[in-house]
Formats: structure tokens, sequence, C-alpha cells
């Protein structure tokens, strides 16, 4: 088997623009809140499963009742799916976030003696947990570095050249590349609220944006 190709490194413009960018987030953000509520490894296990194709906020207004019901995965495994389910009905795709949330409860009883691993292959063998949630809770949980990408980064970095957009894969190693390993935290949750709070999806004043007014390409203008 031929060994796989190498990638280019990023091009010194596209490191100038990723630390410029870096260095704005810091100025926003000099602290940042967790948008996902949660007190332990568990429940921001949780959390995150639940955050797929919903709002944060939305997962925050179901889990105070879903945690005083099953704080831990005892408890959590020994609810019926049903309960589950009612407990997390306005949430997308409850029906089956509440079949997967049961069985990685009953999965880390039964491998990992009742404690969230900490690798991401053991994260990702786990119902329910992809890519991006084992990577959020290794960066939150563990202080893993892990650079997850939601839809805020994936459409954003591309706005900004620093990825071409083409998947959240390609994307996921484009920023790694550009930001020190030690940044990858802050960075991850610094675009997600850049993205919330300046830089929406659609009908965006690309000039009046802090970040976008000079990395957003000029054909975009």
């Amino acid at each position: 088997m031929s060994p796989k190709p190498r990638r280019r490194a990023p091009s010194p413009q596209k490191r100038a623009r990723a630390e410029r960018v870096l260095a704005q987030l810091h100025e926003l953000y000099p602290t940042l809140p967790i948008p996902l509520d949660h007190t332990d490894a568990f429940t921001l296990l949780v959390a995150v499963m639940l955050s797929a194709q919903t709002t944060d906020k939305k997962v925050n207004e179901v889990t105070p009742a879903l945690f005083a019901a099953a704080p831990d995965p005892t408890s959590m495994a020994a609810l019926e799916v049903e309960e589950i389910r009612t407990l997390i009905r306005q949430i997308g795709l409850a029906p089956t976030k509440a079949k997967n949330l049961k069985r990685m409860a009953e999965l880390l009883l039964e491998r990992h003696e009742g404690e969230v691993p900490g690798s991401l292959e053991e994260l990702e063998a786990l119902p329910g947990v992809g890519h991006k949630t084992a990577s959020v809770v290794m960066v939150q949980a563990f202080g893993v570095p892990a650079f997850p990408v939601d839809t805020h980064i994936h459409r954003l970095a591309e706005r900004w050249r620093l990825s071409d957009g083409s998947n959240v894969k390609r994307t996921e190693e484009d920023l790694k590349a550009l930001f020190p390993e030690e940044e990858w935290g802050f960075a991850h949750l610094a675009i997600i609220w850049f993205g919330r709070d300046h830089c929406p999806a659609r009908g965006h004043d690309l000039e009046g944006c802090p970040i976008c007014s000079w990395a957003a390409p000029t054909r975009r203008r």
C-alpha cells in the first residue's frame, strides 16, 4: 500500500490570517462561558448528545428535569426509554436520542465502570456519540486538545478563507494546522460565540463585521 500523501503546509498568508483571527477573538472574548449547562463529564456528554440538530438554549431548558431524574449512568440506565423520551420531548429527534441515552448509560456501566471514558475511540464507540460530540467531551471535560467543528465553525472557516468548506473533516484538519494546539479549546468556543453574536449565515453585513470585513474574500462584498 502506498503511503498517504502529506498535506501541504498552510501558506504564510493563511497563517497570518489565522493569527489575526485568533488575536481578535481573544480581544472579544477574554472569558468564555460553556454553551451547555452541565456539572460533570456525564452530564456534559448527555447535553452534547442532545444538542445535535437542536439549539443549545433548548437543550439547557430540557436538561434540568432530565438530570434531576438521571444525574448519572446508573439512574439513566434504570429509566425506560419512554420516560427519557418524555423528559426530552421538546428536543429534535427525541425518540432516537432517548434510545441512545439509555444504551449509552448501560454501556458505561458494562464497559467503563460507570465512568465516561477519556479517549476519542471509546467515546465514539458509544451509541449516539459521533466525532464532534466525542471531541467536545475530550476538550471540555478532560482538557485534551481537540477542535470540534460545528456548523458555525465550518461556515466561518470557509468564509475567513481558513479552509475550503469541502467537509467538516477537512475543516478540522485545516484549523488544527493553523491554530496552536494550546488554543484549540479556546478557538473552538470563541468561533461558535462569534458566529452567534456577529456572523449569521444569511443577511450578514460583511463590511460591519469585526472579522469578515477583512477576512472574507472581496468577491462576497
